[in-house]
């Protein structure tokens, strides 16, 4: 995420969680609940927020914040969802996009 404004946040968030939907063949009715959590440099706005403008009136959402660690990936969202599912872990695809990318080298989007 290029910078800490409310739009870019849910523009951030929509596509991040359309992709996921996407790529896994999600049912919305299937997700139990969603958990957000977001690095310190990101406050404009509530990154559940955007699940929210997509519709999501349903899902549950919760957010949390990431430590203040210089290692850290600067303005980074990262989303779990709890997916009733029997789709096999191994076939699961975990999106990490833009500078997220790092913390998982070993994926390929």
């Amino acid at each position: 995420m290029e910078r800490n404004e409310r739009e870019e946040i849910f523009a951030n968030v929509a596509e991040l969680l359309a992709l996921i939907v996407e790529e896994n063949k999600i049912d919305i009715e299937d997700i139990g609940a969603v958990i957000f959590s977001s690095t310190p440099d990101i406050n404009a706005a509530f990154p559940a927020a955007g699940a929210r403008i997509m519709g999501w009136s349903e899902v549950p959402l919760f957010g949390t914040l990431e430590i203040d660690n210089p290692e850290g990936v600067a303005r980074c969202i990262r989303v779990l969802i709890l997916w009733n599912t029997e789709v096999p872990q191994k076939e699961i695809k975990h999106l990490y996009l833009k500078g997220a990318s790092v913390l998982r080298q070993d994926l390929k989007n």
